[in-house]
């Protein structure tokens, strides 16, 4: 199946600003037509899944703004809702992807690009257990647990879903053959073996060249992959803006064909991916 981009990529590109610590995750409250627009462009496009503008959304985050339980309840049903909306109107197969970000992008720092927050299991469990309740509640197909960057985090994020019966897909954040706190990705992607909500395992938000490095390695877990790199540019925290990298590329100069090869089943792309390239990312995949 063909994924979406950047959402806030695209939402950028309409002229929204999203450089606060909610990023587009503002938007479910300030602007939710501007997230149905976007997701209809990525329809539009040849897209066959919607992922939710839920990553940044958390009760922690939003109760920083003010916002109380119930209406961020609320702004996290509305995000599935709104994709929900656009995926029916498609005119195509689709599905809808609850996205939930690490706790590293509650902090707004840049560290679901590190790991380096310090937490137990137990505190990373306790953290996401409350949005996963409300996630699974909505009509969404699959959740989607997003650039990951620690060992600690998956094993979380694992023993929250296992036994649920939730479908899911668990994709991590990664710097070469590792995760981006370090730890080798064979060991991570081996953790999730037997876990059976899983539909699929991977990364994404990685330059594609480390992307294309770890499909093989994922698929090594016996489960389907998903991939979604970025453009290959770095994520600069304390001026909220991205810089150029070493790998910047076009999605349409990707190595789908060896990715799928490989076991890639879920396809797509990251920041700074918008409609035009998953439109040509589309054309090569079929």
């Amino acid at each position: 199946m063909l994924l979406d981009g950047g959402l806030s990529t695209t939402l950028e590109g309409l002229g929204h600003d999203i450089s606060g610590d909610l990023w587009s995750a503002r938007l479910l409250r300030d602007d939710p037509a501007a997230i149905l627009q976007a997701h209809r462009a990525f329809f539009a496009a040849g897209a066959e899944v919607a992922t939710t503008a839920t990553y940044q959304a958390t009760f922690d985050g939003f109760a920083h703004h003010g916002i109380d339980n119930d209406e961020t309840e609320t702004l996290m049903r509305r995000g599935v809702q709104l994709a929900r909306e656009a995926a029916d109107s498609s005119g195509h197969p689709t599905w809808v992807a609850a996205s939930a970000g690490p706790y590293g992008a509650m902090l707004a720092d840049g560290s679901e690009y590190t790991g380096a927050y310090g937490f137990t299991v137990r505190e990373l469990r306790n953290f996401h257990r409350p949005r996963l309740e409300v996630l699974a509640a909505t009509d969404a197909d699959v959740l989607a647990f997003e650039t990951i960057p620690t060992a600690t985090e998956v094993e979380a994020v694992l023993a929250e879903i296992d036994g649920t019966a939730i479908d899911c897909w668990l994709s991590v954040s990664i710097t070469g053959d590792t995760t981006r706190a370090g730890e080798p990705l064979d060991d991570v992607f081996g953790m999730t073996r037997g876990v059976d909500e899983l539909v699929a395992v991977g990364v994404n938000c990685s330059t594609p060249s480390d992307a294309t490095a770890a499909v093989s390695r994922a698929a090594a877990s016996g489960h389907p992959v998903v991939i979604y790199p970025n453009s290959g540019e770095g994520w600069d925290a304390v001026h909220r803006t991205w810089v150029a990298g070493s790998t910047t590329g076009n999605a349409e100069e990707w190595p789908v064909d060896e990715w799928v090869a490989a076991g890639a089943r879920l396809v797509g792309g990251c920041c700074r991916i918008g409609p035009d390239q998953i439109a040509a990312l589309g054309k090569h995949l079929h």
